[in-house]
């Protein structure tokens, strides 16, 4: 049996799926020293890696805006607002936000290059392993919360917690949506806020988010 007739029997979800299991493995072996190498890494990991793939088998990965794309996008956005605002009263979330050195001085720039890898995360999570596989049905939204949460290790303990079924929502949003435009908003623009209100006096105090928080096994 000739390679080229072998390959002919891998369908396009299993070739999806085998490329992102690659594509992360790569990623946690390549150490980038800072956020422009980063935006490198995931550039050509998350982003021209999948593209080609997907323009090879004529598939798309999510990158469409309509009217459903748009309106999901402002309940996703909404609905995860609170939980950033919450978030930036706790003391490990403030200890270690901004990600990469960010400030009030760089914060705008800093944003946008942040926005570029979250633009490639959602390409990767939500386009190849989601929206790019969806005639598996709505089970592909749980496709990729493992390897998900695996990169989120050395985060903040709630954050980890929490981004296993942060990466359901999106996903099953985006499904929906056919189009990660949702995700890249809640997720980009969540962390803009994020960023921004950690720079500042916390809108909450801490010590009212850690009572209401307490019942976590978590430090906080």
């Amino acid at each position: 049996m000739s390679v080229r007739s072998s390959l002919s029997r891998v369908s396009w979800v299993q070739r999806a799926l085998l490329v992102g299991l690659g594509l992360a493995a790569v990623w946690s072996l390549w150490h980038p020293s800072g956020l422009e190498e980063r935006m490198l890494k995931d550039a050509v990991l998350y982003v021209t890696v999948p593209a080609i793939l997907a323009v090879t088998h004529g598939r798309q990965l999510g990158w469409r805006v309509d009217r459903l794309a748009l309106r999901n996008t402002l309940l996703l956005a909404a609905f995860v607002a609170p939980f950033y605002i919450v978030g930036s009263s706790l003391p490990s979330v403030r200890a270690f936000y901004p990600m990469w050195g960010g400030s009030l001085d760089t914060f705008w720039t800093h944003s946008l290059k942040q926005l570029a890898v979250v633009v490639a995360a959602e390409t990767y999570y939500r386009g190849l392993l989601c929206v790019g596989v969806r005639e598996v049905g709505r089970k592909a939204a749980f496709i990729s919360p493992i390897i998900y949460a695996f990169h989120h290790i050395g985060k903040p303990p709630i954050e980890l917690l929490l981004s296993g079924p942060t990466d359901v929502l999106f996903g099953l949003v985006d499904y929906e949506s056919n189009s990660i435009l949702p995700s890249i908003v809640a997720h980009g623009f969540g962390l803009m806020l994020l960023d921004w209100l950690v720079l500042h006096d916390p809108l909450i105090p801490p010590e009212t988010v850690i009572g209401w928080l307490q019942w976590l096994p978590l430090p906080l």
